[in-house]
């Protein structure tokens, strides 16, 4: 279902995702999202298939992981409301990189390559706000990623930055 309240907008205004957009930009995006509603226990991606959509995460908690060469689960990361994911796919086209499954009940926001793509030709200036905040969310990600290999420890302020 697509959404639009003023509760969604109040929310996206403090999700990085959508940091730096004027109000008719983030009307314009708001109104390209999808509601996902899932179930605890739901996968909502899967490592290795194709994707071509990301989330932002509402309200529930998430867990990702990704498959070892040994084929144990290793766990990523946890996310919550304001998170998002998938938006690597968006980027370089390829399949999921990792699992994301549903701990507890979930809602989320879809938004689809072929939506964002629609904010390019529609406000260019709205679309390179959003890569930028992708590209800043995957900077932090590849910063704690540095860290854990580096053996530092890793701050619950940071990771939720």
């Amino acid at each position: 279902m697509t959404v639009s309240s003023p509760d969604l907008k109040a929310f996206l205004l403090v999700t990085p995702f959508f940091g730096g957009l004027t109000d008719a930009s983030l009307d314009l995006l708001m109104s390209m999202l999808v509601e996902c509603r899932c179930d605890a226990g739901a996968t909502i991606v899967a490592e290795g298939a194709a994707g071509r959509s990301m989330f932002i995460v509402k309200s529930g908690r998430l867990a990702v992981s990704k498959r070892a060469n040994s084929g144990s689960v290793v766990p990523i990361s946890v996310l919550g409301p304001g998170d998002f994911f998938g938006e690597m796919t968006l980027i370089e086209m390829q399949n999921r990189s990792a699992t994301v499954v549903a701990e507890s009940p979930t809602v989320l926001y879809e938004l689809t390559a072929q939506k964002l793509y629609a904010c390019y030709k529609a406000d260019i200036h709205a679309y390179v706000i959003v890569l930028q905040n992708i590209n800043r969310e995957l900077c932090r990600r590849l910063r704690r990623s540095d860290d854990r290999f580096a053996g530092h420890p890793v701050g619950t302020a940071i990771d939720r930055a």
